[in-house]
């Protein structure tokens, strides 16, 4: 036999020989241009067809000028085919994993890929040494025994290695998400068989062991089923008591939330919470999302600075801890005149209410004991159409919206009352359910006077419950007026039937003898 003819022979493939290893060459120069990121294993894997070729042609020359049964002619010769078949598979792996997957967007798990590839070298093994006439059954059986005993020696590197390989095909932690470890926090960079390393924002890895990663608690930050990856911060400050929670809540909203601010997402937008009541301030606290989990502290200093801003501007200012004495001279003379402006406030505030024009001097100003002072922030209810309360309000500052719900449906703003009017009136003197849901519209504060305190009055001079009824029935007249284009006269009639009714009412609701 020829040379070629026996170098055909030893490398197993006939005529095709010269064939395959042009499709090899030809292949990997395709892939050079097609997986770049993949040029040392595609270097390596045809560095091992020369390698292979080498020794093919050495046991070709072998058996042309020597003996071709000889030993090392069949060494040789093995360990060609060896070579040959892992640099295929090397070849393959790209072309399978880099090309043909990545051209899908399907990306395994590093570790399938090379457990695949482990498969593959297995084979081309055992397919050797099959053909070479070698027993298997006995190379499977002294195999297991001495897994066993390397499983029982390597027990913690073989956790390790399972446990990478669980994160890579459950893919419940991946490469680029950002994970908390107890105190740490840091990106996944690399997910090995044996560990997963952890790049901090100090630029420093953390390498643990992939069984210590399983049996310890991971919190994947920012990461939600089709979501893109925000993680909420929570930027903290303080503002004195004096101002309004529901003032400094919207001034920094509206300061958040009019022009953007790098990596804060839009959605969901940013907002205020009023966290805590401390000492001496109120603890507010911002909370966010942050886009890009790198730059946590850049942002959060952009938010604060943005707060800091929004409050000089509205004439707050940042609160800190603080104690301080405040020293009064409290003596009787001062008390007195706290209390006679206090007073005179009440009294004004009763004055400008037609209901109780009746009403003396003397009898404004006890009435005016009673009240009780009743702040509302924006949003909250006041009154409650078909409640049962009876209370009586004067709304002396702010404003609050009135709300009607017809026949069940969804309530309507049908007006908006300011400081100086008032509301209850029929709650307070005939006991009669609300007929509107009054809403503070902004910080409101209020003048509430209940049912027992204008008892004693109405007891005393029965007579004023006539001059009230009177004046309700000419408001009533007056609004059926608007509504129903009542004439002059009508209206007059109206009031004249209303009153008398009305007169019933508060007595029965007050106990007055008829």
């Amino acid at each position: 036999m020829s040379f070629w003819s026996h170098l055909q022979s030893a490398a197993g493939l006939g005529v095709g020989l010269q064939w395959v290893v042009f499709a090899f060459l030809a292949v990997s120069v395709a892939l050079l241009f097609l997986a770049p990121a993949s040029r040392i294993r595609i270097a390596v894997s045809v560095i091992m067809l020369a390698a292979a070729m080498v020794g093919l042609v050495v046991a070709a020359g072998i058996a042309t000028w020597g003996n071709a049964d000889s030993a090392g002619f069949r060494w040789i010769r093995n360990l060609s085919l060896l070579v040959l078949g892992f640099s295929f598979v090397n070849l393959a792996g790209v072309l399978v994993f880099k090309v043909l997957l990545g051209s899908i967007r399907l990306e395994p798990p590093p570790i399938m890929r090379d457990l695949i590839l482990a498969v593959a070298y297995i084979v081309i093994v055992l397919s050797l040494l099959s053909n070479i006439g070698v027993n298997l059954t006995g190379i499977v059986a002294t195999s297991a025994v001495v897994t066993a005993v390397i499983g029982f020696s390597l027990q913690d590197t073989l956790g390790n290695i399972m446990g990478g390989m669980a994160l890579q095909l459950e893919r419940s932690i991946s490469v680029g998400d950002w994970v908390r470890i107890g105190d740490q926090e840091g990106i996944v960079k690399e997910i090995r068989w044996r560990q997963t390393s952890i790049e901090t924002r100090n630029w420093d890895t953390i390498v643990i062991p992939n069984g210590q990663l399983m049996k310890s608690q991971v919190i994947v930050l920012g990461k939600r089923a089709g979501c893109p990856r925000q993680h909420r911060q929570w930027v903290r400050f303080n503002v004195d008591f004096r101002y309004s929670p529901t003032r400094v809540i919207a001034t920094v909203e509206v300061a958040l939330r009019k022009e953007p601010i790098a990596n804060v997402a839009a959605d969901p937008p940013p907002n205020c919470v009023l966290a805590e009541f401390k000492e001496s301030y109120g603890q507010y606290a911002v909370r966010y999302w942050l886009t890009d989990l790198l730059l946590d502290a850049p942002t959060d200093s952009s938010v604060r600075a943005r707060i800091y801003s929004a409050l000089r501007r509205a004439g707050m200012s940042l609160s800190i801890p603080a104690q301080t004495l405040f020293v009064t001279e409290d003596d009787e003379a001062r008390r007195q005149r706290k209390s006679d402006e206090e007073r005179q406030r009440r009294v004004s505030a009763l004055r400008g209410v037609e209901l109780f024009q009746p009403l003396t001097d003397e009898e404004r100003s006890e009435l005016a004991a009673r009240l009780r002072l009743t702040p509302f922030i924006s949003g909250e209810t006041i009154t409650r159409q078909g409640g049962s309360a009876h209370d009586f309000y004067i709304l002396t500052s702010g404003s609050a919206e009135v709300r009607v719900a017809v026949d069940g449906g969804v309530a309507s703003t049908v007006a908006t009352i300011h400081g100086g009017d008032f509301f209850g009136e029929m709650g307070l003197l005939t006991g009669s359910p609300r007929s509107a849901t009054i809403v503070a519209q902004s910080d409101a504060v209020c003048y509430r006077l209940d049912k027992e305190a204008f008892m004693d009055i109405l007891q005393r001079r029965p007579e004023i419950a006539e001059q009230i009824a009177q004046i309700l029935a000419r408001r009533r007249a007056e609004l059926d007026a608007v509504r129903e284009g009542l004439t002059e006269e009508a209206t007059r009639q109206r009031a004249r039937s209303t009153q008398g009714d009305l007169l019933r009412r508060i007595k029965s609701f007050f106990t007055l003898k008829a």
